[in-house]
């Protein structure tokens, strides 16, 4: 059987001499704690600390990375997600290991197979059920809950994404725990008035939502409560990134025509990048950060979204751009004090061309990390070479994990570590850091880099 041990050297440039400075900048930041200022793991499964309940709804039915590469190499959805029998669901993942070869999602699951499970072969047809077995008896164990597996993970900060109408009663159980978890404050379908169902959507908020200015005052209400409970940043993820201001009578207008369902979809765009301003305004006044995750077409192949529903592996990258589309928002507020504008992308050629340049000049924006399908080997590289030239290390973001997959977070932040010291080994054996300010360097963007853009507090 195919052993599963992970190098050491893995990530590592490939010649002796850089791999060797290499080392010794990854040693440094290896056993650091994480900080994860954004991602998706629900915290009511860290507040229940309940077991996991077996090896495929822990590692595959949540995870989109994963189920859509099996989709794509002929799995049907239906044979993963939903009521699937999860042991079955285990023996398609092993059969189709291949399917993962060359992705960053092999990369996690070596890690967390080796590192949490103690897993020493590879996953095959030939010993699914032997893996699922010994998965399957370490997640009924104390030391693989929810919460013992958090401690293990020495994660110091982790960011969960939030509706505005949360009361974060989960967020208020997890007080206690050494790990900060913190809300985060996620109002796009509050802001998207053109959707089915949003006059109903929106008196979730609470307040008086009938009529604009009431429902200004929900939001910034709702915003407040977040920053009471811990929040650090609001988040957005629309189609695009546009943000442009309506005159107040024209806000009145469409927000009044929206509670009627009566809103044209051009109306409805127009409102939402009204709106994306005023987001800008009130983090300007109550201090949460802003990040802006736009340019993705949701839900691309509609009878997999009728039959399973969201964020089931058709969501596709669609072309962003950044640069006259944020003019309006960072006329008024790029040089704001303390406004802080983290800007991610799927699309790659927009760091070079938009980000870059524009974290190179407002002191307002940072270059958010390659996320969802940049987050892989070869787009980090290129990001750090696109950014770090343009704006300099200081207006990184800081590794971003973004995800569901609680066990995979470990594992996302080591692949960053390694290819950070990777980068910067480069620069020392090209004479242009010395060693002494690369590992200054990547200790900044493991630790204070992060809890600098996002305002983490100690």
């Amino acid at each position: 059987m195919p052993a599963l041990a992970p190098h050491p050297d893995r990530l590592l440039p490939s010649d002796p001499a850089v791999r060797q400075i290499a080392r010794r900048l990854y040693e440094a930041v290896a056993a650091l704690p994480i900080v994860s200022p954004h991602g998706h793991v629900d915290p009511r499964m860290l507040r229940d600390d309940t077991p996991f309940p077996d090896p495929a709804t822990l590692f595959i039915k949540p995870d989109h990375y994963v189920t859509r590469l099996l989709h794509a190499g002929g799995v049907p959805l239906d044979s993963l997600l939903g009521d699937a029998d999860p042991r079955s669901v285990w023996r398609l993942f092993c059969a189709h290991w291949h399917l993962l070869r060359g992705t960053p999602v092999r990369y996690w699951f070596e890690s967390e197979l080796h590192s949490i499970f103690g897993i020493t072969s590879r996953p095959s047809a030939d010993n699914a059920d032997e893996l699922y077995d010994q998965i399957d008896a370490l997640l009924r164990t104390p030391s693989h809950r929810p919460q013992a597996l958090l401690s293990r993970f020495q994660i110091d900060f982790m960011a969960t994404t939030d509706d505005p109408a949360d009361d974060l009663a989960a967020h208020a159980a997890l007080r206690d725990l050494p790990t900060r978890v913190a809300p985060t404050f996620r109002p796009d379908r509050y802001l998207e008035v053109g959707r089915p169902g949003w006059p109903s959507i929106v008196k979730e908020l609470g307040g008086d939502v009938g009529s604009y200015a009431g429902y200004i005052a929900a939001l910034e209400e709702r915003r407040r409560y977040f920053v009471s409970a811990g929040a650090v940043s609001a988040d957005h993820g629309h189609v695009d990134a546009g943000a442009a201001p309506l005159s107040l009578d024209d806000a009145n207008r469409i927000y009044r025509s929206a509670l009627k369902s009566d809103v044209s979809p051009a109306e409805a765009t127009a409102f939402r990048r009204h709106m994306i301003v005023e987001m800008a305004r009130m983090s300007c006044d109550d201090g949460l950060g802003m990040t802006l995750h736009p340019g993705v077409f949701r839900n691309h192949h509609t009878a997999t979204f009728d039959r399973h529903g969201p964020d089931t592996g058709h969501d596709i990258p669609v072309a962003v751009e950044f640069t006259e589309s944020l003019r309006p928002l960072l006329d008024r507020f790029g040089t704001h004090p303390g406004f802080h504008l983290v800007l991610f992308t799927v699309d790659p050629d927009v760091f070079t061309r938009e980000i870059a340049p524009l974290a190179g000049f407002y002191p307002a924006v940072f270059a958010g990390a390659p996320w969802w399908y940049l987050d892989n080997p070869t787009e980090i590289r290129r990001y750090q070479r696109a950014v770090t030239e343009t704006a300099g290390f200081s207006k990184l973001s800081g590794f971003i994990d973004d995800t569901r997959a609680f066990c995979s977070i470990p594992a996302r932040h080591d692949m960053s570590r390694r290819l950070d010291a990777g980068f910067l080994a480069e620069l020392v054996a090209t004479h242009r850091l010395d060693p002494e300010e690369a590992e200054e360097t990547i200790v900044d963007l493991v630790v204070h880099q992060p809890r600098r853009v996002f305002k983490i507090k100690p």
